[in-house]
């Protein structure tokens, strides 16, 4: 006899504990590689009712975020919320993103909401890169390295704005080692100040710099490359 022929079976009506509705979510997520799980998928795959899923939790969404999954029918998400996701998918990519990338990390929201908002992909991408080209407050650099903290007119971290034409700027290319997510596999793009801000620098567009993770975690705070 075949080993593995015999299964048990969920008792009809026997209690479900919270962890398992979760557990079960994130085993149909890990079907399809992906990072959301609609209604209806679950419904052809889950173990349970999808109405027992969103009655215990409150709604669907509240459970899908229970089980540390992305929401695939978000509704009113912000226009920068979308597209701070599409600048970390183009960062992580090298490149223009495609819409089934929307499915899988480092993505946090499906095509969905980018159809509902801009009614189509390619409309969804002209009007970030309309919104990331646009006009933003960006002091000027007046000297890399400014000694006293409180002549600082930026802020720590730069906008999606800036950060969008520090990559373009750079092509989306390492400046440290010349590698892109584009052409090397597993190559993440950090947006990083040449002067460091502990020393001074300012986040203006002439002291930032894109690098990959291993030339940024490698450079000493004292470095200026």
């Amino acid at each position: 006899m075949s080993e593995g022929v015999f299964q048990v079976s969920r008792v009809s009506g026997q209690p479900v504990k919270d962890c398992e509705l979760l557990a079960d979510l994130c085993r149909v997520a890990r079907l399809f590689n992906a990072s959301v799980v609609s209604q209806p998928t679950y419904n052809e795959h889950g173990q349970f009712d999808i109405t027992t899923v969103a009655r215990r939790f409150g709604s669907w969404n509240k459970a899908i975020i229970a089980a540390g999954l992305s929401v695939s029918n978000e509704v009113d998400i912000p226009d920068e919320r979308l597209f701070e996701n599409l600048l970390i998918l183009w960062q992580h990519y090298g490149r223009q993103p495609r819409r089934s990338e929307l499915s899988a990390p480092p993505s946090t929201v499906s095509q969905s909401p980018y159809c509902r908002r801009f009614r189509g992909w390619t409309a969804a991408l002209k009007a970030f890169v309309s919104y990331a080209n646009g006009l933003d407050f960006e002091a000027s650099a007046q000297s890399g390295h400014l000694p006293v903290q409180s002549r600082r007119t930026t802020g720590r971290d730069p906008s999606l704005r800036l950060r969008w034409r520090v990559l373009v700027r750079d092509r989306f290319t390492c400046c440290g080692c010349g590698r892109s997510p584009a052409t090397s596999a597993g190559i993440e793009l950090h947006v990083d100040h040449v002067a460091p801000w502990s020393k001074g620098g300012e986040t203006v567009r002439e002291n930032l710099q894109t690098l990959c993770s291993d030339c940024n975690l490698g450079k000493s705070n004292d470095c200026i490359a």
